[in-house]
């Protein structure tokens, strides 16, 4: 029997809606660029090969060597004053040996899984390729990789960024589930260092100019970033840009017109107030002001969906432009969001 006139162009129509979405993009912004090459300055592998029976001499060659990071290594992370050496070396002896908190069992990995690191170089070379194109203007950084005692994952350094690597050993790692939260475990892989080391980038060198501190500024501000960054690495899966896994990216897409009618009803986007500001924007379990089920910094990723709908209804509006905007009720007005 064959099917009515009627149901075949319903059918038509439909799948012609589900192909039209499934193949819907964001703007390319990037023409192809040249990329340099990104290498880490070891300084995790020169710490690892301190030799206990040597440990001043060997530290001051660590200083000799890195006479930018070694002494806000020292005085920022480790916690001791720089011309206290004889403390250093007898903390460093117990760090590199440490079997109680796992440390020495910790580098050892750490020393294995970094052992190569050209699956992180990489495409860290394309996005700050495209950084440069962007915004010539803006010198590179030098990049550190050091082992920071579960410390730091990410550390400005006066020339740079410094990665803590053993912040980034997986996230089944054992010794991280006595050191941080479960929400915290998505992010703390390998792959996700180029990420946050650009995200650390950006966020240091695009100010936040609002003159006002409501939760509608502070959550554009965050998006239109977050928005960039996405651009950057037009490659990765959104959720993993977010720092989302794909389950919690899902439940924002599913809950985004909830989301969005609880902060209009609640009149939240012009609240003021830090606690609702550090709910919204924090990063944490889940987002108290929305739901337990909800993932944190749902605020940001509203801010984000705003500032794509902004670009995808103003095509002739520049990255550098979208950065510059401190406007966030234009923003916000000018991009029809409604989700």
């Amino acid at each position: 029997m064959k099917a009515p006139t009627t149901y075949i162009r319903i059918c038509f129509a439909v799948i012609s809606l589900v192909l039209f979405c499934s193949c819907h993009h964001k703007r390319t912004y990037f023409p192809h660029t040249d990329s340099t090459e990104v290498h880490f300055v070891r300084f995790d592998t020169a710490l690892l090969n301190v030799r206990t029976d040597s440990v001043a001499s060997d530290i001051q060659h660590l200083y000799d060597q890195y006479p930018a990071f070694m002494p806000s290594f020292v005085e920022d992370i480790l916690g001791f004053r720089e011309a206290d050496t004889a403390a250093l070396s007898t903390a460093l002896v117990s760090f590199l040996n440490d079997t109680l908190y796992g440390f020495k069992s910790t580098n050892q990995y750490e020393r294995e899984l970094f052992a190569n690191v050209t699956d992180i170089e990489k495409p860290l070379a394309d996005a700050f390729a495209r950084i440069r194109w962007l915004y010539p203007e803006w010198e590179d950084p030098t990049l550190y990789l050091f082992v920071s005692g579960f410390q730091s994952a990410v550390y400005f350094t006066e020339d740079g960024l410094a990665i803590g690597a053993d912040m980034y050993l997986g996230s089944d790692y054992p010794y991280y589930r006595q050191v941080v939260y479960q929400y915290q475990l998505q992010t703390m892989r390998k792959e996700c260092i180029p990420v946050d080391v650009v995200s650390a980038w950006l966020f240091s060198h695009i100010p936040y100019t609002s003159t006002k501190n409501r939760l509608l500024d502070q959550m554009m501000y965050r998006g239109k970033v977050m928005y960039l960054l996405s651009c950057i690495f037009d490659y990765l899966p959104e959720y993993e840009v977010m720092g989302y896994t794909k389950e919690q990216w899902d439940w924002c897409v599913y809950h985004e017109r909830a989301i969005w009618h609880r902060m209009m009803d609640k009149r939240d986007l012009f609240c003021t107030e830090q606690r609702v500001l550090s709910s919204y924007l924090n990063d944490g379990p889940f987002t108290s002001e929305i739901s337990q089920e909800s993932p944190g910094r749902v605020g940001t990723w509203i801010g984000w969906r705003i500032a794509e709908s902004y670009m995808e209804h103003n095509d002739t509006i520049s990255l550098q432009s979208l950065m510059q905007q401190g406007d966030a009720q234009h923003i916000l007005e000018a991009s029809f969001y409604k989700p």
